[in-house]
């Protein structure tokens, strides 16, 4: 794989991560590029048409009954049920749990690839938010491990995910960066060279 394709995958990872992850008020300029159209010709994958209609979406950071925050606050937080949640093992587990067994076996893989993520509490490993940061980290360090970590921890369950977080979002910004994300994983696989993942 070229070095410009691992950038690209890194830089892209970086972005979704802490979009999925961080409150908005945390992280103001990544808040201020992606509802700007200022990312739309840098962003290196899709049709300059289709990143321009995800761009309006983006946009709309606030609406007449909610802020930007408490979308976040709904959507990732609670105290409410989340209408989808960004957990792996909620999708994968039998029991549909927080740190389900497919957390554990993203535990093992990490500690046998001497991957370590501070947390500032107990949670698990497998939000959405962290996981997209966690490749770009190994597409930085360890590039070799990228598909492993896609097929195994990801594309199971991601895709389920950002359509039900587009279709549950009620909320313009993450329902585009829910198409971003989804369009963005998508070109990690063919930079790879991996099989698609669907949906079943």
């Amino acid at each position: 794989m070229s070095e410009q394709s691992l950038n690209n995958i890194s830089l892209t990872a970086r972005v979704l991560g802490a979009a999925f992850y961080y409150s908005p008020s945390a992280i103001q300029d990544i808040v201020t590029l992606l509802s700007s159209n200022a990312w739309v010709e840098s962003w290196p994958y899709e049709s300059l048409e289709l990143k321009q209609s995800i761009a309006t979406e983006l946009a709309i950071i606030e609406t007449e009954n909610e802020s930007l925050d408490e979308a976040y606050q709904r959507l990732f937080i609670g105290p409410y049920a989340l209408p989808s949640p960004p957990w792996g093992s909620v999708w994968l587990d039998n029991e549909k749990v927080l740190f389900g067994d497919s957390t554990v076996q993203l535990r093992d893989w990490m500690q046998q690839n001497k991957i370590d993520i501070h947390l500032a509490q107990n949670e698990p490993e497998d939000h959405i938010g962290l996981l997209f940061m966690m490749v770009a980290w190994v597409a930085e360090n360890c590039p070799s491990k990228l598909p492993e970590l896609l097929a195994d921890h990801i594309l199971p369950w991601s895709f389920l995910y950002l359509d039900k977080l587009q279709q549950n979002a009620d909320f313009l910004f993450y329902t585009g960066l829910a198409k971003l994300a989804n369009y963005s994983l998508i070109s990690w696989q063919r930079d790879l060279n991996m099989h698609e993942f669907t949906v079943v």
